[in-house]
């Protein structure tokens, strides 16, 4: 392998990591000898994953967390640091939505939630600066670093329904920016803050939106399916690729970007 691309030994604290992106991601980096942090609300939610990076020889720490709280985060922090003395790699792939905070039909935007737009906004954006705060500051401290934030299509085009989830990643891209920002004038220049802002890939929260129980496509899936050049959906492996380039020294002149994996999604007018 490429030294530039060799991630032996590196250490990745990974949020939402029990979620199809989130577990996807953690058993691809252990494969490539990474040391997995997997942070879950629920341990018992975790064992699969861990059974599958073990059962490959992996090393792995599970730890029960909420990114919406600085002492828990903290917490896992010293427990990281006992136990591997540095952290290389933070994935902040927690993150969700909520009915409230979605327009539906026949709704307009004056039948949003605010308590449900305030708890997408904690969760999209805060769930991603406390963690990036608690562990940013051992990379600052080290000298070194990558974090990697998880935006979404949302951001650079405006989707139906999602008005809360839309509003709050678009703020969390931009603490992205500011972050890479802070850390390479500040501290270092080899610590680096990116984003990939994924398409549409099925998982357990959108799979009934997006896919009838026939298999087929709802109205929904159609329309994204019609503006995707590729005229499929992802598939959670495909963003493997670019987390391995944006955790190594292949990309150490790369801060402050948000690297669209989408099937052409975001490029596409239709017209």
């Amino acid at each position: 392998m490429n030294s530039i691309f060799n991630l032996n030994g590196k250490v990745a604290v990974i949020t939402g990591g029990t979620g199809v992106l989130g577990s996807t991601a953690a058993l691809s980096l252990a494969s490539a000898r990474v040391k997995i942090v997997l942070l879950t609300t629920k341990k018992n939610n975790a064992i699969q994953i861990e059974n599958a990076i073990r059962n490959k020889g992996g090393e792995l720490l599970v730890l029960e967390a909420n990114v919406l709280s600085k002492a828990s985060m903290e917490e896992v922090r010293d427990k990281v640091l006992d136990k591997f003395g540095r952290l290389d790699i933070l994935l902040n792939v927690a993150g969700g939505n909520m009915p409230g905070a979605t327009i539906g039909p026949g709704q307009t935007i004056f039948d949003l939630s605010m308590d449900d737009f305030t708890k997408v906004t904690e969760l999209n954006l805060n769930g991603t600066v406390i963690p990036s705060l608690v562990f940013g500051k051992v990379m600052a401290d080290q000298g070194f670093g990558s974090i990697i934030n998880y935006s979404s299509m949302a951001v650079p085009r405006v989707l139906t329904r999602v008005a809360g989830y839309s509003a709050s990643k678009a703020a969390m891209e931009n603490f992205t920016k500011w972050m890479a920002v802070e850390m390479a004038t500040k501290f270092s220049s080899n610590i680096r803050v990116n984003a990939v802002a994924p398409g549409f890939f099925l998982g357990n929260q959108n799979r009934k939106l997006l896919i009838n129980e026939d298999g087929s496509y709802t109205e929904r899936g159609n329309a994204i399916i019609e503006n995707t050049p590729m005229k499929r959906f992802g598939e959670p492996e495909e963003l493997n690729g670019v987390l391995h380039f944006l955790c190594s020294d292949a990309s150490k002149f790369i801060t402050g970007a948000v690297i669209p994996i989408d099937g052409g999604f975001n490029i596409f007018s239709g017209v």
